[in-house]
């Protein structure tokens, strides 16, 4: 840490002691940004924190559908955000084009009503409004297959958007049919029906990588996101979230080699 650095967190703790501030930071920030935090964590566990903070003002460390998801929870407080930054994914579904899945699954003989979207949280506001006027919901990467399980008690087909990846996967694991819709595949076959979006970093990972790690270090264990593509959570030994990953790697041996797979 060079003495510049030192001098701008001094400068930054001054100000928050005297400011109704408080400084939430995204596991996925740079460590100096990280350590001046006073709220650290995953998308949804940050808005959640919080909701319950006294401070009136937010200063966001993160991308824009984190900062979204902070003042939809807490609407009263003014949320900074010293960068808006782009969630690639996030980006990769808006408004008409969750419209535009609708209609092509509508298109495929699938009613409306018999439709029950789930949103990724890595989704704008517009995108979790339209899921939310049709009775649908929201999960993120730890709790997807809790709330899938809950919306397949209505019988109706899951639409999941944005991260076809994450849908694929939790299919898997639940032992459920899925399609991409556009992929050629017949909708009214499957039980998970996921728009063909993807983390642009997640999607570097391969079965290859996983084989060349098992292969420089015997014995190594390999843990991955579920944003990964399916292959790769297969080839994997264990599949979680950003705070899931931290707690099974923190419960093993301290000399055991681990290979990580996400951000």
């Amino acid at each position: 840490m060079t003495s510049n650095t030192k001098e701008l967190q001094e400068q930054i703790r001054a100000l928050k002691s005297r400011l109704s501030v408080t400084v939430v930071a995204h596991y996925y920030q740079r460590d100096e940004v990280f350590e001046m935090g006073d709220i650290t964590g995953d998308s949804l566990e940050l808005a959640k924190r919080t909701r319950d903070d006294d401070a009136e003002f937010v200063i966001f460390c993160g991308v824009g559908f984190m900062g979204e998801s902070v003042k939809v929870l807490s609407p009263h407080k003014r949320v900074l955000m010293p960068k808006i930054a782009c969630c690639a994914m996030a980006k990769m579904i808006d408004g008409a084009y969750f419209d535009q899945s609708v209609a092509t699954l509508e298109a495929a003989g699938i009613a409306k009503e018999e439709i029950l979207p789930i949103t990724y949280i890595n989704s704008s506001a517009e995108v979790k409004a339209r899921v939310g006027q049709m009775g649908g919901m929201v999960c993120t990467s730890a709790n997807a297959k809790v709330i899938i399980e809950r919306a397949m008690g209505e019988g109706k087909k899951i639409l999941f958007v944005p991260d076809r990846c994450l849908g694929q996967n939790i299919a898997r694991d639940m032992g459920l049919s899925s399609c991409v819709i556009g992929s050629g595949s017949d909708p009214k076959a499957a039980d998970i029906l996921c728009y063909d979006g993807f983390c642009s970093v997640h999607q570097l990972f391969s079965v290859d990588d996983v084989a060349f790690y098992r292969k420089k270090y015997p014995g190594i264990l390999v843990a991955v996101h579920p944003e990964c593509d399916p292959s790769v959570c297969e080839a994997a030994d264990f599949v979680g979230s950003t705070s899931q990953l931290i707690k099974y790697i923190g419960a093993l041996d301290p000399e055991q080699k681990v290979g990580v797979g996400t951000e």
